[in-house]
């Protein structure tokens, strides 16, 4: 029985788009300021824009979400004081956000704010709902990764309104744990400025292929469960799409809501919608075919039949009209061609195309359709000038920003920590080496923990038991029975991946956080604090500048790691039997599963050994050696340990972004 229509949330990247979905009967619409938003390459809304856009949205009964929905570097803060003053003085529906700074700054300083967590949360089961839910958080965006039992069992427990994706593209990696962009040159998918790494061609066993893209997610023909389970808003993913995309799919999905019985209707218009094949993915319980041979969008409608100095020829059963965009596939190349339909001659279903492609297309190349011109969208929203100027009351940022630094926790001394992935490293280990030794195992490996064994017992109280990035709904009850067990044998300090896994410990537990719940400013650190962490770790795609700048310098800054470029649910597979492959620059990387996710690292680790000493300098004390990513060698800890004391680079090895930036 289905207990509420849901909200449909529509996508808005620009002015014509946003008429597209008040048009196409969106219920909401989500777009963002030039500032702190997820798609930073959309044209986005100014302030006075988005005064009209509200204005306009209001007279129509439509909800307004703003995304903030990045991290937040340390030297940004001010800038975001700024920005939520003035959402809140403009009395947004909604603002979505990623980091805990922001919301401890927007809970404590703009209280007036209603704050989604955004799916870059990474929240994918209960407890994390359900956290946000006791913090104040409103509505929870679920991780894309949800199969249905998952969903429904979420559903029955939620204590706080639930959004999810319906259609539109799909990342390889959780949302929120993508570093391969950032590693790829500093454009940090966790920043809003993604280079797409999952779309591009790698190659693999001497062939070029899109190994880790995925189709489109497409979820109608799963709607009416989706309303059954009473899930508060269906979001249609696209901020950086057409208006002719976000007119097309709203109008499907508003139609398919509104009369069940044109559900077949609906989904002969998505077909027109012009992205990439589709999956139900994980919701729709098959996942096996979900990677897409064309990583990028449209529809094939025919293959070139003549290639002429001025003009190329190609049947096609659609009707193609003035102003349509094609795209002409050439097999696995991954250069991308473009044609606008303009002064096109038809015979029959043959068409002849002005375009100058003689020597760059052949005969047999598929072609496209990528655009089509449904109707005309308004490109202003009025005058600017008609604006009444919205009262903001004055915020004093210096002293939000002298109340976000934490009093003490600073140490004179030293201190190496060290993380191992296996109990194979365990005997490898000086214990007196380090001041703590986390144990980041798989689950087969928990269940044959041997809490009395002799070399654990011995140094108990240097072990720290860490959770998983992932939790399914179906294991927290396994990881709330072993930190239950493991607490009761007398390991009482443990490191969460999530925030909300603390509600996962015993009572009396000692926590912190690894480098999976993103402190990037000082805000984030205060709001730890407040939440009796007892150490948390600095990002790995961090750089030294915002590193520096931070007055909270109690952290655990990460020296040695392999970063975990993709981390999915999703599997993939690769020609080499070693699970490698490389990209256009023949850089490598290794593909390793672990319960179930796949997870890709590169080949050589992220050495910082050599800026120990000017951390040192800055405040800094305590640090991280992490061997959760290496292949286990009995030469490499002595080794390793060596340039750690000496504070020697490591050859071969990488900065990641701790020099050149993360932008």
């Amino acid at each position: 029985m289905v207990r509420k229509k849901p909200e449909l949330l529509a996508p808005v990247g620009n002015v014509e788009s946003f008429h597209a979905a008040l048009n196409a009967g969106a219920d909401a619409v989500f777009m963002g300021l030039p500032e702190f938003n997820a798609r930073g390459r959309a044209s986005n809304f100014t302030r006075p824009m988005l005064q009209l856009a509200v204005q306009r949205a209001k007279e129509k009964n439509v909800k307004v979400y703003i995304t903030l929905n990045i991290l937040i570097k340390n030297k940004e803060i001010d800038q975001l004081i700024d920005v939520l003053s003035f959402l809140q003085a403009l009395k947004i529906n909604g603002v979505i956000i990623q980091d805990w700074g922001v919301y401890y700054i927007a809970r404590k300083y703009f209280p007036s704010l209603v704050l989604h967590a955004s799916t870059q949360m990474g929240n994918h089961n209960s407890v994390g709902v359900n956290f946000g839910a006791s913090k104040g958080i409103v509505r929870t965006v679920l991780a894309r990764e949800l199969t249905m039992p998952e969903l429904e069992k979420i559903a029955g427990q939620s204590k706080a309104e639930l959004e999810l994706f319906v259609h539109g593209a799909l990342c390889y990696s959780f949302s929120g744990m993508c570093l391969f962009s950032s590693y790829a040159g500093g454009q940090g998918a966790n920043r809003g400025i993604c280079k797409q790494s999952c779309r591009r061609i790698y190659q693999d066993g001497g062939e070029q292929l899109p190994i880790f893209s995925l189709k489109d997610n497409q979820q109608i023909q799963n709607l009416q469960k989706l309303m059954e389970l009473g899930i508060d808003s269906l979001k249609i993913e696209g901020r950086m799409k057409s208006a002719d995309y976000v007119f097309q799919v709203c109008k499907a999905y508003r139609m398919a809501l509104d009369e069940p019985k044109n559900m077949d209707v609906a989904a002969r218009m998505l077909e027109m919608d012009m992205g990439r094949e589709k999956t139900a993915y994980f919701l729709g319980g098959k996942v096996s075919d979900g990677i897409t041979h064309d990583p990028a969008t449209g529809i094939l409608i025919g293959q070139i039949a003549e290639v002429n100095r001025k003009s190329i020829s190609f049947q096609s059963t659609v009707k193609l009209e003035e102003g349509f965009r094609i795209r002409i596939r050439k097999g696995n190349d991954d250069q991308q061609l473009y044609v606008r339909i303009e002064n096109f001659s038809t015979t029959g279903n043959t068409y002849q195309v002005p375009a100058e492609l003689y020597g760059k297309v052949a005969k047999g190349d598929d072609v496209l359709l990528v655009r089509v011109k449904t109707q005309g969208f308004p490109s202003r929203l009025g005058n600017v000038n008609s604006l009444q100027a919205i009262k903001i009351q004055p915020v004093k940022k210096q002293e939000i920003r002298k109340a976000l630094q934490v009093s003490g926790g600073q140490s004179q001394k030293t201190k190496l920590l060290v993380r191992i992935g296996s109990p194979e490293w365990l005997p490898k280990l000086r214990f007196d080496d380090y001041e703590a030794v986390i144990l980041s195992y798989k689950r087969s490996d928990w269940e044959k923990f041997d809490v009395h064994a002799l070399a654990v017992q011995q140094n108990r109280t240097k072990i720290r038991i860490e959770f998983p990035k992932f939790i399914s709904e179906n294991h927290l009850d396994f990881y709330r029975d072993l930190a239950s067990r493991l607490f009761a044998s007398g390991f009482n300090h443990f490191f969460i991946s999530h925030l909300s896994q603390k509600m996962l410990l015993p009572l009396g537990a000692t926590v912190s956080c690894n480098e999976n719940v993103y402190v990037l400013n000082d805000a984030s650190a205060r709001w730890l604090h407040e939440e009796k962490i007892a150490e948390f770790s600095y990002p790995l795609e961090n750089d030294m500048e915002n590193l520096l700048s931070m007055t909270n310098k109690q952290g655990i800054v990460p020296l040695y790691f392999y970063p975990e470029l993709f981390y999915s649910r999703m599997p993939v597979k690769v020609g080499s039997e070693s699970n490698l492959f490389a990209d256009e620059n023949n850089k490598k990387f290794r593909i390793a599963v672990k319960d179930g996710i796949t997870i890709v690292y590169p080949t050589i680790p992220v050495a910082l050994f050599h800026y120990r000493t000017q951390l040192e300098k800055n405040g800094f004390s305590r640090f991280l050696i992490d061997y959760s990513g290496e292949s286990i060698n009995s030469n490499v800890v002595k080794r390793i340990l060596k340039k750690y004391l000496n504070g020697e680079a490591i050859q071969p090895s990488s900065n990641f972004n701790f020099k050149l930036g993360l932008k």
